[in-house]
């Protein structure tokens, strides 16, 4: 049975790491001691023992240990000892090629199909769906394939921002970007606001936090939705 804890980001303007979402953390998270952190993304070039640490920081605050995938002898090893997973943000395009350089990417699926919970932020949620060509990230690196765990029917579209009818910017909209990979692909996608999260159990999933989502699907016009039924 899966259980996942899917959030468009780890940390709300002006707050700090994980604060807004970390009373529901702690209940996601209930049933364990040990969390094993993949800090494969790295945001802003972040080192795996900095970005480990913060989120140690984090944890501790609810009384949980977090220990790095990386500081294992390989990635395998990690994810077969591990009770529980949470992949934080960052890069995308460097999570999953570092994924897949470690032959960890199908060994981590199948853990979490065992029932071993995982939690994502940004690029670590955009990860569960079916493929990370939705991600808003810089390609700096190339991974051998765009395909990833596939957890959730869908595609996630992480930090997903209205139109500012306001703004000067005459580039694209990241509505305008959605509507661009349906007209290549047909897999749906879920547009995550900042504070909004999904939790999956197996197949049921329940949209949390005050926003709807935006849900993108090929041949229709995109739509507002407090409900994710794929």
């Amino acid at each position: 049975m899966k259980n996942l804890l899917l959030a468009s980001t780890s940390t709300l303007f002006g707050e700090h790491y994980l604060e807004y979402i970390l009373d529901d953390v702690a209940l996601f998270f209930k049933d364990v001691d040990t969390i094993t952190f993949i800090p494969f993304a790295r945001p802003g070039g972040i080192s795996h023992d900095n970005y480990t640490e913060i989120a140690a920081k984090a944890f501790a605050k609810i009384n949980k240990k977090i220990i790095g995938l990386h500081t294992y002898k390989n990635a395998q090893e990690g994810i077969s000892k591990a009770q529980a997973f949470f992949c934080g943000g960052g890069n995308t395009f460097l999570l999953v090629q570092q994924l897949y350089a470690q032959g960890a990417m199908h060994y981590l699926k199948e853990h979490i199909n065992t029932g071993k919970p995982y939690m994502g932020t940004s690029a670590g949620s955009n990860i569960a769906g079916v493929s990370m060509h939705t991600t808003n990230d810089m390609p700096i690196v190339y991974p051998p394939s765009f395909a990833t765990m596939q957890l959730v029917p869908f595609n996630i579209n992480a930090h997903y921002l209205d139109p500012d009818p306001n703004s000067k910017h005459n580039g694209e909209t990241r509505e305008t970007r959605l509507k661009e990979f349906h007209a290549f692909n047909s897999t749906p996608v879920v547009g995550l606001r900042e504070g909004s999260f999904l939790l999956v159990q197996d197949t049921k999933i329940t949209l949390k936090g005050k926003h709807t989502a935006r849900i993108f699907e090929a041949q229709k016009t995109p739509y507002e939705s407090k409900t994710i039924d794929f």
